[in-house]
């Protein structure tokens, strides 16, 4: 049998794997990194060098890898049930669950799938779908924000607005249309971010006030457009243009699956504006990074719409994991972590450590220094073309797990950070911007 190291599984995976959101060939001089286990903020690799997960493995890992807690509540929960159809059945972690959702973000009735994409796409169609049974079928269209990412299946695609993932697939995608981004970098000079948010609020206004009649929902990724770097926003913008969908008959999907459970600073990114949106989809963080799931949440109203004698009224939308036990179990676990241990005011104690200790970042070639509750991020000014791949690069080498967005550098870490981690990656991002910038 092969002994397994960096090099073995490196070679046997490019040999079976196809990896997401890469061009393959670039690893020809691009290795794989080979990760054989986690403990906290902490990779290790099959050759004993470690890294800290400074982007919480693609946003998901809330309380660092191997946690104690969720890891005993899947163990327990394969004592039981691993998994039942939800179609004609039900089982105590999909109830409990969808009941602590509810109470927390005032929404009813829980849909479940299995991804960010997924939710985005039930929450698109159950859009269309209500306008459709209240006898509005015209109620077709959608609208989001420019840079804004929702996912990469079709519909989420179709309301996604960044270019290397949507424009091949260009002619598969329904039209939607882009609303000014409330991106506080694209504030002229003297406007505040709230009067810059006051004028993209007032563009959707006026765009629903001509065409509401065919207008089912507006998308948007509340406070904190992620793959667009990061971009943050004023909540001013959530209570403007939450007044303008209810002014004109228009839903407001609040996408919280990379923002919600704490990242933002508060549970959910719409408290912070205190609006509630019509549907809300989560994903990532809700089981701290375990397991796969998703939910969509809407208004107990949307839910009554399809409740009826005929069957095609009703959302006949499923998938196979739908609701899985496992998941519902790991997410279960990661809600009692945030009830018991008071994981955002841990948070904002380790945010004012953080932002601290960038004071130091003064002297770099870099703007737009920004933070909102656990993200933080800042674009490098003199980054060159191939900026991105070297800096990736730079950052393995010191043992950072960082994948910027473009000339956009973040930190998305897991919330477990201590003083000493803290330090090492704070000290270590910088001495790898002085080397690529």
């Amino acid at each position: 049998m092969q002994t397994l190291n960096n090099q073995a599984l490196l070679q046997r995976s490019l040999q079976a794997v196809w990896h997401p959101c890469t061009q393959m060939k670039q690893h020809e001089s691009l290795p794989l990194v080979p990760i054989r286990r986690g403990e906290g903020v902490w990779l290790y690799d099959f050759d004993g060098q470690r890294y800290l997960d400074g982007v919480s493995s693609w946003w998901v890992n809330l309380f660092g890898h191997n946690h104690p807690r969720i890891k005993a509540a899947i163990t327990a929960q394969l004592d039981t049930l691993e998994h039942v159809i939800l179609a004609g059945f039900t089982h105590e972690p999909v109830v409990q669950l969808s009941e602590r959702l509810a109470r927390l973000t005032g929404l009813g009735h829980a849909f479940y799938g299995s991804d960010g994409a997924s939710a985005i796409e039930i929450a698109l169609k159950m859009s269309f779908h209500y306008w459709r049974n209240q006898g509005q079928p015209g109620k077709t269209e959608f609208l989001s924000l420019q840079q804004s990412y929702h996912g990469e299946t079709l519909g989420a695609l179709s309301v996604t607005d960044v270019a290397i993932f949507k424009d091949t697939y260009a002619p598969l995608l329904r039209h939607s249309t882009h609303m000014p981004s409330p991106d506080a970098r694209l504030a002229e000079a003297g406007e505040s971010a709230a009067d810059y948010a006051r004028r993209c609020a007032a563009a959707v206004d006026a765009h629903l006030a001509q065409h509401h009649a065919s207008i089912a929902a507006l998308v948007v990724e509340p406070l904190v457009q992620c793959a667009a770097g990061m971009a943050m926003y004023d909540p001013l913008y959530l209570q403007l243009v939450r007044a303008s969908c209810d002014r004109y008959g228009v839903h407001l999907i609040a996408d919280e699956i990379a923002v919600g459970f704490g990242r933002t600073g508060t549970l959910f990114a719409c408290e912070q504006a205190s609006i509630l949106p019509d549907f809300m989809t989560l994903s990532k963080g809700i089981t701290g990074g375990y397991l796969p799931l998703s939910v969509t949440l809407t208004r107990d109203s949307i839910y009554q719409a399809f409740y009826d004698d005929s069957t095609a009224r009703g959302f006949l939308h499923s998938h196979s994991y739908t609701g899985n036990a496992l998941a519902c179990s790991a997410a279960l676990a990661t809600l009692d972590i945030f009830a018991e241990q008071d994981v955002l005011a841990s948070n904002a104690r380790t945010a004012t450590s953080i932002n601290a200790r960038l004071a130091s970042y003064a002297n770099l070639p870099i703007r737009h220094l920004r933070h909102r509750g656990m993200i933080w991020a800042f674009d490098v000014e003199s980054a060159t073309p191939g900026f991105a791949q070297r800096f990736y690069l730079e950052a393995l080498k010191r043992g950072l797990l960082l994948r910027p967005i473009g000339n956009t550098v973040y930190f998305m870490p897991p919330y477990v950070l201590n003083e000493d981690e803290i330090d090492f990656l704070i000290t270590q991002t910088y001495q790898a911007v002085l080397a690529c910038a």
